[in-house]
């Protein structure tokens, strides 16, 4: 799995930074050759910078895809379970697993409808042109305005991005059917900055206001290990 999250950590990187970096430059390019500057101005001008604002929409939808299905990983979802933290132990982690498999089934079906769509769309000429087989009276597939690209790759973010999100749902569904624990992530948190060391069996980045999920293998923050167990004592009787 760790090939597979520093991939997706990279895609989504060079995805934003690259975007940031076209902006950059166009807008730079947009006001420098106004500027009455000789030969300047003219080489300037003689560049084509129109094609950047559809390259960047693009990768932006890219990165949005594969951005949901590393918030699905890393749990900066937002999400509302003020009344799940109020269930006992046994009906939180069976309203969870429900919640994480929902999620699993709404994006697999996204992937294959998805899937279903790119390859009507042109993907299937395309391949098949690609491999040198007969395409037959197959449609070739419209292409984007600026860039002249086969939309066909474009709308493959919504199958692969969707069919990471999905493969994620399953894969925080099985560490938490196993293990008890979400993956948790606290905005305000900043590593470094606690004031004393915690106990191993805290998490740090759960918090006590009933606005995020509550693994079932840490004790709350400030609370001793006595109150814990007295808290889950009650919850479950």
């Amino acid at each position: 799995m760790k090939v597979l999250d520093r991939l997706e950590e990279w895609l989504i990187v060079l995805l934003m930074g690259g975007a940031t970096a076209i902006v950059f430059v166009a807008v730079i390019h947009r006001y420098t050759s106004g500027l009455a500057i000789p030969v300047v101005q003219d080489w300037l001008l003689s560049l084509n910078f129109g094609w950047t604002q559809e390259l960047c929409i693009i990768m932006f939808v890219w990165m949005a895809k594969f951005g949901a299905a590393y918030g699905v990983r890393t749990g900066i979802h937002v999400g509302v379970d003020v009344m799940v933290n109020r269930l006992a132990d046994k009906n939180r982690a069976r309203v969870i697993l429900f919640g994480l498999l929902s999620g699993a089934l709404f994006t697999g079906i996204v992937a294959t409808l998805g899937a279903r769509f790119v390859w009507e769309n042109g993907a299937h000429y395309g391949i098949f042109n690609l491999l040198g087989l007969s395409t037959g009276d197959l449609p070739e597939g419209p292409t984007t305005p600026d860039l002249e690209w086969p939309t066909w790759a474009v709308y493959l973010a919504v199958p692969l991005g969707s069919g990471l999100m999905c493969f994620r749902f399953l894969q925080v569904a099985y560490a938490f059917f196993r293990t008890g624990a979400l993956p948790q992530h606290d905005h305000g948190h900043v590593d470094g900055l606690t004031e004393k060391p915690l106990p191993v069996d805290v998490n740090i980045y759960d918090m006590d206001d009933n606005l995020h999920f509550r693994d079932l293998t840490h004790r709350q923050l400030g609370k001793s290990a006595e109150q814990d167990a007295a808290d889950r004592k009650d919850g479950q009787s």
